[in-house]
């Protein structure tokens, strides 16, 4: 992939000063910013490979390692893919999206961990319950949630994006009970059930005093205020949709590969950075999905980049039913033996990092770029000029 002539990391560089300016920002923005904006710079420090053939010196500046950062993660999505690719099953999959209604963006801006905590817990509950139904199912099913919190705009819209394996364990974990290869469970059904659980958390969290109303949605600390908004959620039908089922692991793979580690905007999506203004490609899924430029005021782009900037320690991929963390290990095994699945080699999992760069560009970066037979070594560590609060 060619490395693109514009990025974030250039606008933050240019209008990030002006907009910490201007805002009183939270501490993860203020960090954001600063790593982001100093990502693989001298001001991060590095080191120097010399090639021991000919001598050429080649400059590497570190990464910040930010998550929200659109030129770090690659590696870090590599090594999870490898661990995900020895957990797929010889099953049709399954990719549900559920979405919360646009009457509950406000209040999620303002309770980022509550709310996507309750979208998590209603849509894995929905999945889970309808799962071990027997007039659906019937089994014990596993699944992987990924939260995305954007749209094509850069604005908020929460939603969460399900790849679930087309069947499950029995009750008593004596048999493997697969669903039918092109269809998983009504979406209606999901809509509703989902609608239920999330409103009930909701309904909880406002009795108990967990969730803020303040800002654009005080109105809320009204008890009838708040009340007639539930009533029109109750009343609408929910946004869950079931997409096509994958083809098989490949497919899934490479879904996951371009959607798990993803941030609000990559930087080839870039069109230009001129007079205060930043432009940059769209799809407007609500005009035959034409791809389109959109051109914003640098601190509009700014702000809209960090509305998505997720709360410290909130993990953005969670892991349900047979893909849970305590429970992976011991029924993924069953889930095998049941389908008749080898273990996956683990030696796939070993590769070095500058290995896995070559697999993922092409580039041996421990091969001289000038003679093209020497090596590069280590010579020396730059260190760190930069030491900005966060």
């Amino acid at each position: 992939m060619t490395t693109p002539s514009l990025e974030v990391a250039d606008v933050i560089r240019a209008y990030g000063n002006e907009y910490r300016t201007a805002h009183r920002l939270p501490r993860r923005h203020l960090r954001a910013l600063r790593d982001i904006g100093t990502c693989r710079t001298a001001a991060l420090g590095g080191h120097v490979d010399r090639c021991d053939g000919c001598g050429y010196e080649r400059i590497s500046y570190n990464s910040c390692r930010n998550r929200h950062c659109p030129k770090c993660g690659s590696l870090a999505k590599e090594k999870w893919l490898r661990a995900r690719q020895r957990e797929l099953l010889p099953v049709p999959y399954f990719h549900i999206v559920f979405t919360i209604p646009d009457e509950l963006n406000r209040l999620a801006l303002v309770n980022q961990a509550l709310v996507y905590a309750m979208l998590f817990q209603s849509a894995a509950q929905t999945l889970l319950c309808l799962g071990r139904d027997p007039k659906h199912l019937g089994a014990e099913i596993g699944l992987i949630a990924v939260l995305h919190t954007w749209g094509q705009n850069m604005m908020d819209h929460p939603h969460l994006h399900c790849i679930v394996p087309g069947g499950g364990l029995s009750s008593d974990g004596g048999r493997w009970i697969g669903s039918r290869e092109n269809f998983f469970i009504p979406v209606q059904v999901l809509s509703r059930v989902f609608r239920g659980k999330f409103l009930e958390s909701l309904k909880k969290a406002y009795r108990t005093g967990r969730l803020k109303c303040v800002g654009k949605v005080e109105l809320l600390r009204d008890k009838q205020t708040f009340q007639k908004l539930l009533d029109r959620l109750y009343a609408k039908a929910w946004v869950v949709y079931a997409k096509q089922p994958f083809g098989g692991p490949e497919q899934v793979l490479a879904y996951l590969g371009r959607y798990t580690h993803r941030v609000a905007l990559s930087n080839h999506r870039l069109a230009s950075m001129a007079d205060g203004k930043v432009s940059f490609r769209w799809r407007d899924y609500r005009d035959g999905n034409k791809e389109k430029v959109m051109t914003l005021d640098a601190c509009e782009f700014i702000r809209r980049f960090l509305l998505h900037v997720l709360p410290d320690g909130l993990c953005k991929i969670r892991y349900y039913g047979f893909l849970s963390n305590r429970y992976r290990q011991t029924r993924l095994a069953r889930c095998r033996a049941l389908l008749g699945v080898l273990v996956p080699v683990e030696d796939a999992l070993a590769k070095s990092w500058e290995d896995v760069l070559l697999d993922l560009t092409g580039v041996d970066v421990r091969q001289c770029p000038s003679c093209h037979t020497g090596r590069m070594r280590p010579h020396r560590v730059l260190a760190v000029t930069h030491h900005a609060p966060p």
